[in-house]
């Protein structure tokens, strides 16, 4: 590195200064110091290229050519021209490695269906106790940016699938380190980004012609069977998993809109299903309630409990006594006049509830609260009052009923008024008793389809870790309906595809056949961590497993081996198809592709700049 304070760029060639250690742009008690440093350009050269000259100690810059003078001197520049701390090569490459394994490491032991939960504190002391990837990586405050990107890739996978968020992080994770291993190895990431995205194309092709079985040839028993492999590894596992396998399914097919001949294809929109949850009791106590239903009760015991056809208005307004705005201030004198703007207030509430009840609606919801004055005139109409209901939701009984929600009874006129155009309608609007809980259910509702889902458990924890795991298992049969294909499961995708790629790999000639042979090895990582979950012997059982499927994809007759899997009760390697361990080929193939863009995404990056923020100005 050159350590004089001051180097030559260049000069023109017609500046006719004779060569010395002073024109060549070195001082003379540094000039034997520094000798042919790379940079150091003299006048022969500058003869020779009229041009640009690159200089290393400005990071690869250019400076502009000299005019006709004396000669150009600069101060040596060995650092980045920026507040800050510069990583680059292989350490920040090991250092985004070693981050995301971290991350994939603390989700490791949760996988599959003998996966242990996690309990998480936040800094305020509320715990949360589950084994859901995406919600484990979401509470966990990742500073490392390339970690950041696995927690994104597990929402990602929540948000497009519904569930295999744990696999996807453990995968992309192990491609992530096995990459690395290659770059150590003298190989250029640009060779393993290709080798990757040859082997995932590959993969995801094999897996929609080889692996994938169409919904219709197994009917309903084979969406039940999705909702158990699903719930199989959550709380709600075991026992209970026929039960609620069987209420997802029934969740699931109650709001299926569309799918008409000729019409648009069918839809399941899951945000009309809603979860309800109430402890005590236990799980098996659960059930799947019709309609939509809101987890309180009527304002008022003198309102009649039931009322058909229901018209429902949607209000976020306040239907207390009025009251003067924060910051307003009237004085009052007389005596007469205060009891005149106190029965002001209250007629302006009767008027706000007259205009409800005069556009028809006799089911009124709203987000705030209904002074007991206000409630003798809901009474006297015969119509049903919900006050400080959850303003989630009244959307959703305004998007279910074709409601829409008023934030204000404001109108043109400077009056207040309830348009009749503005209210939902529903068959029927009933309060129900469940055990000690009242809810208020609202059924055949005129827009869409909607249900709703009594959870019961004995704590909070198990409640909302019940909530979950629910919704989980109602989108994997979401998406078994709309992608119309399962695939076995218990490790057999992994497997297969492990003993395809290697196949595959072989068939290339170029330096893409080591990184299309490590994604091979690293599909394995599924399997083995399920086996060693389950307390069992890893080795053995993908071998035995690696075993099966070659036989399938090399072998005449053997092809009911390409749907072996692990059967992690009894350890031995079995038919998941024949066994109802299925799941949706549209979560495998995302899983795949999401790990794979990820682990690219973190190994193109070799440089990692971490600017300083500047201190602020204490007089700006």
């Amino acid at each position: 590195m050159l350590s004089a304070p001051h180097i030559f760029i260049y000069q023109h060639a017609r500046s006719g200064l004779p060569p010395s250690p002073t024109s060549t742009g070195v001082r003379p008690d540094a000039a034997h110091r520094l000798g042919n440093a790379p940079g150091i350009v003299d006048r022969d050269t500058c003869r020779r290229r009229r041009r640009l000259v690159p200089c290393r100690a400005v990071l690869g810059g250019f400076l502009p050519s000299a005019r006709r003078g004396p000669l150009s001197t600069l101060p040596t520049m060995t650092s980045l021209a920026i507040s800050g701390h510069r990583e680059s090569g292989q350490d920040v490459r090991s250092a985004n490695v070693t981050a995301c394994v971290a991350v994939a490491n603390i989700l490791r032991s949760s996988l599959g269906p003998q996966g242990l939960d996690k309990m998480l504190v936040d800094q305020v002391g509320d715990v949360t106790v589950t084994n859901d990837g995406a919600t484990i990586v979401g509470l966990l405050e990742v500073e490392h940016p390339a970690a950041r990107i696995l927690t994104e890739l597990a929402q990602q996978q929540d948000q497009e699938v519904g569930d295999g968020t744990t696999s996807v992080v453990i995968l992309a994770a192990e491609l992530l380190k096995r990459a690395n291993d290659l770059v150590q190895d003298k190989i250029h990431p640009t060779n393993i980004i290709g080798g990757y995205r040859l082997a995932i194309r590959e993969a995801c092709k094999y897996v929609r012609e080889q692996m994938a079985t169409p919904v219709e040839a197994l009917g309903r028993e084979l969406l039940v069977n999705a909702a158990a492999t699903s719930l199989s590894s959550k709380i709600l596992g075991s026992a209970e998993s026929s039960h609620f396998a069987n209420m997802a399914v029934d969740a699931v097919l109650s709001i299926k809109t569309g799918g008409e001949k000729g019409g648009f294809p069918a839809t399941y929109p899951i945000k009309a299903v809603h979860v309800l949850k109430c402890q005590g009791q236990s799980a098996r106590e659960s059930e799947l309630l019709p309609g939509v239903a809101l987890n309180c009760g009527r304002a008022a015991k003198g309102m009649p409990s039931r009322v058909s056809p229901a018209r429902v208005a949607c209000l976020d307004v306040d239907l207390r006594r009025t009251k003067m705005k924060m910051g307003v201030q009237v004085q009052i004198d007389d005596a007469s006049a205060l009891n005149a703007a106190q029965e002001k207030e209250l007629d302006i509430t009767r008027d706000r509830v007259r205009a409800i009840l005069a556009s028809g609606a006799n089911v009124v919801l709203t987000t705030k609260g209904i002074d007991d004055a206000a409630l003798k005139y809901f009474v006297e109409a015969g119509a049903i009052a919900l006050r400080r209901v959850p303003l989630e939701d009244v959307r959703r009984v305004a998007k279910a009923t074709g409601a829409v929600v008023q934030g204000s009874l404001a109108d043109l006129d400077g009056n207040e008024s309830l348009d009749e155009s503005q209210l939902g309608a529903a068959e029927e609007a009933a309060e129900m008793r469940i055990r000690d809980d009242t809810v208020t259910v609202l059924r055949g509702c005129r827009s869409t389809a909607a249900c709703s889902v009594l959870l019961r458990g004995p704590n909070e924890y198990m409640c909302d870790e019940m909530g979950r795991s629910f919704h989980d298992a109602v989108c994997v049969v979401k998406r078994t309906l709309e992608s119309g294909t399962v695939v076995p499961g218990g490790g057999a995708v992994e497997a297969a595809l492990s003993v395809h790629l290697d196949e595959y790999a072989t068939s290339l000639g170029t330096r893409e056949q080591l990184a299309v042979a490590q994604v091979a090895e690293a599909l394995l990582v599924i399997p083995k961590t399920l086996a060693v979950n389950a307390a069992l012997d890893a080795t053995d059982l993908v071998a035995r497993l690696r075993a099966a499927h070659y036989k399938s994809q090399t072998e005449k007759g053997k092809e009911e081996l390409a749907m072996s899997g692990l059967d992690l009760l009894t350890g031995v390697v079995r038919n998941s198809s024949k066994a109802g361990v299925v799941e949706p080929a549209l979560s495998k193939v995302k899983s795949i592709q999401f790990a794979a863009e990820a682990a690219i995404t973190i190994l193109r990056i070799d440089d990692a700049i971490n600017v300083e923020r500047k201190d602020a100005d204490p007089e700006g």
